[in-house]
């Protein structure tokens, strides 16, 4: 069961079109969010063909401060419970520092999957002509990988694309539009792609059906060289474009996650279906 995965999912749930610049510095009005946004899941995993419920989830996003400047801190936590810990241990812990123009600025990932625990960080500095990205990983053996890269276009973690992507629009957009996007971590730059594939009803697990947009996220697979399917995922059809649900394709299964409660909400939920 690849976790590693589902963080990608719950966060990358967001996804929609976007075009950067470093000329710009990676900056993005913000219109859907606001500070003191609360939002929780409840994660099912298929066992056997059975489904049986995983765990729990639950996103948090405040205005803080980084390095003397303001900005938003947003924060993920993932937990299984006591019957799939004896399949597989899931605790993770995801959290990101933005500007205040959702520029990237700060990222880590804890994670404990299984028995192994990982650590990615990724530090970002603007000099003008570039991103200046400083990547860290501690490996499960507690061994370390520190690197520094330069990129002349705008890179994201998985965290600071999920707050940038909930303010871009999907207007306009007809099924089977594809728009690619860079995604970093630890050691590593991934190519990715969001697929938009209509407009669909989905009942979330406060018992509210929801107008969604589906969405297929994924990832550039090197030893198959293709883009391989992590997720279908389906996002609120407002200006909040909150995630309601997410279909996840696992190396040894499939999971879902359904959306529990939200509180905090900065515009009106016009995707509410009587």
């Amino acid at each position: 069961m690849r976790m590693k995965q589902i963080k990608t999912l719950m966060i990358l749930a967001m996804l929609a079109l976007f075009t950067t610049t470093t000329s710009a510095q990676c900056t993005f009005k913000n219109t859907a969010f606001k500070s003191g946004e609360f939002l929780t899941y409840n994660l099912y995993y298929n066992w056997k063909f059975v489904w049986v419920k995983a765990g729990s989830a639950s996103m948090s996003t405040v205005e803080s401060s980084y390095k003397g400047s303001p900005a938003y801190r947003s924060s993920l936590t993932t937990r299984g419970n006591n019957r799939v810990d004896n399949f597989f241990v899931l605790r993770d812990t995801l959290l990101c520092y933005n500007s205040t123009k959702l520029e990237p600025l700060y990222f880590r990932k804890g994670a404990r999957e299984g028995k192994r625990y990982t650590v990615d960080e990724v530090w970002y500095k603007y000099p003008g002509n570039g991103v200046n990205v400083r990547q860290h990983r501690l490996r499960h053996d507690g061994t370390h990988n520190w690197q520094n890269n330069n990129f002349n276009e705008c890179v994201f973690d998985m965290m600071s694309i999920f707050l940038r992507a909930r303010s871009f629009s999907p207007k306009g957009w007809k099924t089977g539009h594809v728009v690619k996007f860079p995604i970093v971590d630890g050691d590593d730059k991934t190519p990715a792609q969001l697929r938009y594939q209509g407009v669909v009803k989905v009942k979330a697990d406060n018992g509210v059906t929801y107008r969604c947009l589906r969405l297929a996220y994924m990832e550039w697979e090197e030893d198959e060289k293709k883009y391989k399917r992590i997720v279908d995922f389906y996002v609120t059809d407002d200006d909040n474009h909150v995630p309601v649900r997410l279909d996840m394709f696992l190396k040894f299964g499939s999971a879902k996650a359904f959306l529990v409660g939200m509180k905090g909400i900065r515009n009106p939920i016009e995707s509410v279906l009587k």
